[in-house]
């Protein structure tokens, strides 16, 4: 075990910042897997959990591509598991420096296994859409968590500031918190919808057309609060004004798949992208607000008091 404890970093180097990235971009794709499972009413492909079935852990061929693609995603669910492991390793050893690194990557790392109780329990109740609708909300802060994560390997610990005025950080934390009911709000039309996961799936009872129209008011809102970021955001610096556009195009895209799936019928592959985009959208959100502050640098001279004994030597 020496050969491992050798290899964890004991500074940000580029193994940090790869697994990092990767952290995060499997965050999103677990979300694009658990969606292909609803859409393709496969989500009681393995009708039990922890296993498949009540005498395999894994999907045998008697069930179908229904139970390749939800054993599938649990797979990939194990991935993230080793992945979020590895993240906690790759800081475990700049806990002290670095602190901030080693708590996102525990708390990150806690939500691995929150999600595949709640996953568990979503089979369990023959895909009740609350717990459905909770699961998605785990993964929309686990990546808002691991975003974090890849914006802190890329800054300091030491004294932030703020470098935004206070009605631009007002501005921005009003929208996210826009962004947030957005989100709530299609994980309900969603649960009113069409695409339950399986044919006997119970859905949550509600209007789903005039559910469309509801979460459509602070998806507009959203694109109109980001447009006033960004134009504030014009001479507040280069990043800000980077990520503001990246939000609002993030924005633009996710209105236009919605206006499209609402006008023809939901289908099946706009939904889907419609659910991966809305994690994107939390990423680029929350790394909107890591913007509004940035890292203190120290002064060339501000070194550290000479003794004075030392000094008269």
């Amino acid at each position: 075990m020496k050969w491992i404890s050798e290899w964890l970093p004991t500074s940000v180097d580029r193994r940090v910042r790869l697994i990092a990235w990767v952290y995060l971009a499997a965050q999103i794709l677990l979300v694009g897997t658990g969606g292909l499972v609803r859409l393709t009413g496969s989500g009681l492909g393995c009708p039990t959990w922890p296993k498949c079935t009540d005498g395999s852990l894994v999907n045998t061929p008697e069930m179908g591509i229904h139970g390749v693609i939800e054993f599938g995603n649990r797979l990939l669910g194990a991935v993230l598991g080793l992945v979020a492991v590895l993240a906690f390793l790759a800081v475990v050893r700049l806990r002290r420096e670095r602190p901030d690194l080693f708590r996102l990557a525990l708390f990150a790392g806690l939500g691995i296994p929150a999600q595949a109780v709640i996953g568990g329990i979503s089979v369990l109740t023959l895909l009740d859409p609350t717990v459905v609708g909770l699961h998605f909300v785990i993964s929309a802060v686990l990546v808002a968590l691991c975003t974090a994560f890849v914006y802190r390997v890329y800054t300091g610990n030491g004294r932030r500031a703020a470098v935004v005025p206070r009605w631009y950080a007002i501005l921005t934390h009003v929208t996210s918190a826009v962004v947030a009911i957005t989100i709530v709000v299609g994980i309900l039309t969603t649960g009113s919808g069409p695409h339950a996961g399986d044919e006997n799936a119970p859905r949550n009872g509600l209007d789903s057309e005039f559910l469309q129209h509801v979460h459509s008011w602070p998806a507009y809102l959203t694109v109109a609060l980001t447009i006033a970021l960004v134009i504030g955001a014009w001479g507040l610096g280069r990043s800000l004004r980077t990520w503001t556009l990246a939000l609002l195009g993030v924005e633009a895209v996710q209105v236009a798949v919605g206006l499209v799936q609402a006008n023809t019928g939901l289908p099946a592959g706009l939904v889907g992208i419609h659910m991966v985009l809305a994690c994107v959208l939390a990423a680029a959100m929350t790394a909107v607000v890591l913007h509004l502050k940035e890292p203190v640098a120290l002064p060339v001279d501000a070194a550290p008091p000479v003794p004075h004994q030392a000094a008269a030597r």
